[in-house]
């Protein structure tokens, strides 16, 4: 039986913690027509969330503007379920959807694409848990499009970890033409996004390089990086130079910037390839022009991907091309408690969030005592 309510995180408003509020009476929503009503079992934690929750994302003429994701055209609304990286069970659907969906096990596209199918164009792209709610409670309803089923051993919380970090570490190599042979210098790398490039780098057949912190630098050779780089110590341009035997870097995928920048374009090649998806190490930077013009550089934004990038991320969980980069599982009761963890960046790959009614089954397996 489907209740009338449910448990959720929702989000209240721009601000601190104290936004973000676990209520247990939210009405459980109803499919429309070509939906489906999702029991979630796990939901992935991303930047966007903080960003978002924080108003983090300036304007075209303040930097320290409080905005939204999508600017000056956001779709946002409070409250607000956010969640994107969701994993649960089909258990009711919409009109002109097939009945035989009903108990699917299904990883949700989180990209609201406001194009038709076959235009990859991401000019009018939203996302599940910024434009409509998402995954932070135990039932939310998506597109049946957006909601795919996948052939793999992996758990729903191993799942949950894919679909933001990885569709939006995909799209990043397609926009700079990423190829096999190339060489990839990546920064946050041991991020969600950044991890997740590691692996997709592999997956194309391409080297890379991984900017990290001395503790975390074996976790990621495991996970695919050829050399490391220290951050923060010493000419970060020799330190590359030393690290590839003097070989040149292609494309540099950035998830830092902030006062990195230049040493970036630097060590990026003649005709090399830039392309970010993220600024944690600040947004603002100082770009000398001579350096972009006189190398023939390419600079690439990029956020999301394409249902075609998904749908390639899909084929390599199958083919086990990627895998899981699970660190830990948090109750969806101790939200706060998730968030300041995944605020702290001392773990390598991703957290995930679990509705404490799925918790024995689906969180428990992944968790980790303090």
């Amino acid at each position: 039986m489907i209740p009338d309510t449910m448990k959720a995180v929702q989000l209240t408003g721009h601000g601190g913690l104290d936004k973000l509020v676990y209520r247990e009476d939210v009405p459980v929503p109803e499919p429309a027509t070509g939906e489906v009503l999702i029991q979630v079992s796990a939901c992935g934690m991303n930047n966007t969330d903080v960003w978002v929750r924080e108003g983090a994302y300036g304007s075209d003429t303040d930097p320290t503007a409080v905005s939204t994701w999508r600017r000056g055209r956001s779709t946002l609304e409070f409250p607000r379920i956010q969640g994107t990286d969701i994993v649960g069970k089909i258990v009711a659907v919409g009109d002109e959807v097939p009945k035989s969906r009903i108990g699917k096990r299904v990883i949700v596209d989180f990209s609201i694409y406001n194009r038709p199918e076959g235009d990859d164009s991401l000019a009018d792209i939203d996302y599940i848990g910024h434009g409509r709610d998402g995954g932070y409670a135990e039932y939310t309803v998506v597109p049946s499009a957006n909601a795919y089923t996948v052939d793999t051993d992996m758990t729903d919380a191993e799942l949950a970890t894919f679909s933001c970090a990885y569709l939006t570490g995909e799209h990043m190599l397609d926009r700079a033409r990423l190829a096999s042979g190339e060489r990839v210098l990546v920064t946050g790398a041991s991020g969600g996004v950044g991890s997740a490039i590691l692996q997709l780098a592999r997956a194309r057949g391409a080297i890379p390089y991984a900017v990290t912190s001395p503790e975390k630098a074996e976790a990621l050779k495991d996970i695919g990086a050829e050399a490391t780089i220290a951050r923060g110590e010493g000419d970060l341009v020799k330190k590359v130079e030393e690290a590839t035997g003097g070989q040149a870097i292609d494309v540099v995928a950035d998830l830092v910037a902030g006062p990195m920048f230049n040493d970036l374009l630097r060590i990026l090649k003649i005709e090399g390839r830039y392309t970010t998806a993220g600024a944690i190490g600040g947004p603002v930077v100082e770009l000398d022009l001579r350096t972009m013009y006189l190398k023939q550089q390419e600079l690439h934004g990029s956020s999301q991907g394409t249902r075609t990038a998904f749908r390639r991320l899909l084929r390599y969980i199958e083919e086990g091309k990627i895998r899981s980069l699970l660190d830990r599982t948090y109750k969806l009761s101790d939200f706060h408690e998730a968030q300041t963890a995944f605020m702290s960046k001392s773990f390598i790959g991703k957290l995930v969030v679990v509705p404490d009614s799925q918790w024995d089954e689906v969180g428990a397996p992944h968790a980790k005592s303090e």
